[in-house]
């Protein structure tokens, strides 16, 4: 995170803001976690009044490398001083899908990290090891159910992700996403094929590390 070279003004426009804040509305469905989370429009809503009668406004900006896009989030205050930060993603490929998909992801959660906003952070739930121990990992790619479709942007938010812990080497987490998607193959299946090769070998590897 960076700063302008003081930002006393915009501390106090901030902590007035979010004392009037609410959490981002759990308004739309992710299969991949069975569950609700808060989308882009969601997290605006909760903050958008909140900040501009407080003299505090966003800009968020694209950038990337041959690999990655970044969004950057800058909170201004009308004095001038400023805070930023940058969320970095790795889209599957370069495809406007894909990469449009994950700057949506990164906005999302750049926007929600710099005012304090709550949403449900599903990919968190991994993160924080929710896999049951002694479960068998799926040794196959499981059989994709026809009678629905998955949304394609949760899918590439997801594999995205699954990119990200595999970065980390975050073991648990990954066996953790394993096990939530035992009940949702076809949610599976569709991450799974979003992933090239060297990707499926090391998430296969995770779910069958001890």
């Amino acid at each position: 995170m960076i700063t302008s070279e003081s930002i006393g003004d915009l501390a106090a426009a901030l902590c007035k803001a979010q004392t009037v804040m609410g959490g981002a509305l759990k308004d739309s469905a992710n299969p991949f976690f069975k569950s609700k989370y808060a989308d882009l429009e969601s997290v605006w809503a909760a903050c958008r009044q909140a900040l501009t009668s407080n003299g505090l406004s966003i800009v968020q900006g694209t950038d990337g490398t041959d690999v990655s896009v970044g969004v950057s989030t800058r909170l201004i205050h009308t004095s001038g001083q400023w805070i930023e930060s940058t969320v970095w993603m790795t889209p599957k490929d370069n495809s406007p899908q894909a990469v449009g998909s994950a700057i949506t992801y990164a906005r999302r959660y750049g926007l929600a990290a710099m005012v304090g906003i709550y949403q449900t952070d599903d990919d968190g739930e991994s993160a924080q090891g929710r896999a049951a121990q002694g479960v068998k990992p799926m040794q196959h790619s499981p059989a994709p159910d026809p009678t629905y479709e998955v949304d394609r942007e949760i899918v590439e938010e997801y594999a995205a992700t699954v990119r990200d812990l595999i970065a980390k080497g975050d073991t648990k987490a990954m066996q953790a996403m394993q096990y939530d998607l035992r009940d949702d193959e076809t949610m599976f299946t569709a991450v799974w094929k979003a992933l090239n090769t060297k990707e499926k070998t090391a998430f296969r590897e995770a779910i069958k590390a001890k």
